[in-house]
């Protein structure tokens, strides 16, 4: 038989006594310092269970302490099991133990968004210097003097101008998601028209170029907000500094392969390739980009709350 003794009741002051008092087992006509003795029996489905309490009163008036010397005795259990607590084997057989998770599971989501936020802006320049190239086919093709080679270029810069307040002020409405996203699409079809508007005139080739400098010029906002609410102060220089790399690669890569292409298969071909990528990004971006970390329901919490942690601990210093 084990004993144990246990604080019941404290109390130093009546303004700190608990709104509810325990039940009253004291008897006017007991000595101060007499003890108390009472069972207590607890009853739970087919089990029974009694407790010996022994109960001295400190004798100190309004202050002081009551503890109880608990004393456990015989208690009956049933052989059978409830029903409550019974484990079916077969449920047993369905839970499966496996603590290794591939390594793209385990790979930073925010790290995701600024790769795919690179990967914007490799296309973003791809789309931009191709035409820098095509243009010399074109205007033999069409026969432009120098005056139109220099409109066509500068065409692109018109739609640019116009959308890199308004892509920031939507960013923050809508979410760079969205902004983002609408972006390269936009300027990917853009792309892929180019040949189809060469062919019908000069004013659609015109045309579809400041749309395209449209889709380009809401990206650069778009990335800045994705990235401030995804990245942490303390990771935010390299992951821009990575993302603006794109860009430059983007330049190289679309200045190396598009006399390669047109060589090959034309100067529409530019046009055509290099649209298409945008397709292929935009459809990852839907499936594995979210404007904010609260938007992402796969986020693991443990990266969640590094982000928000450093991100609190950051704007509070």
């Amino acid at each position: 038989m084990n004993t144990s003794r246990a604080l019941l009741y404290s109390f130093t002051d009546p303004t700190f006594r608990p709104l509810k008092s325990p039940p009253d087992i004291s008897s006017p006509k007991r000595r101060p310092r007499e003890r108390l003795n009472f069972r207590v029996r607890l009853h739970a489905d087919h089990r029974c269970c009694v407790f010996r309490v022994s109960v001295r009163n400190s004798g100190r008036g309004e202050t002081g302490k009551v503890y109880a010397d608990v004393k456990s005795e015989r208690y009956e259990i049933v052989d059978s099991v409830p029903e409550s607590v019974k484990l079916e084997k077969d449920a047993l057989e369905d839970v499966v133990l496996d603590s290794t998770m591939p390594w793209w599971e385990e790979f930073p989501k925010r790290w995701v968004i600024v790769i795919l936020c690179f990967s914007a802006f490799l296309l973003c320049n791809m789309d931009r210097v191709n035409m820098s190239i095509a243009i010399l086919p074109m205007s033999a093709e069409n026969n432009w003097n120098p005056a139109t080679v220099g409109l066509i270029q500068s065409s692109f810069f018109w739609g640019y101008l116009l959308t890199q307040i308004a892509g920031g002020i939507w960013a923050d409405k809508v979410g760079g998601k969205k902004v983002l996203g609408f972006g390269v699409i936009w300027w990917s079809v853009a792309t892929i028209l180019t040949p189809v508007a060469a062919k019908v005139g000069l004013p659609f080739l015109l045309v579809v170029r400041a749309f395209m400098g449209i889709g380009e010029g809401v990206a650069m906002p778009a990335m800045n907000n994705i990235l401030s609410k995804w990245v942490p102060v303390s990771e935010r220089s390299r992951s821009l500094a990575f993302v603006y790399s794109g860009m430059y690669l983007g330049s190289v890569t679309g200045l190396a392969f598009s006399p390669f292409l047109i060589h090959q298969y034309g100067w529409p071909s530019v046009f055509y390739s290099f649209g298409s990528l945008g397709t292929v990004w935009f459809a990852a971006w839907l499936s594995k980009a979210h404007s904010s970390p609260h938007d992402d329901p796969q986020l693991r919490p443990a990266e969640k709350k590094l982000i928000f942690a450093k991100q609190f601990f950051q704007g509070t210093c």
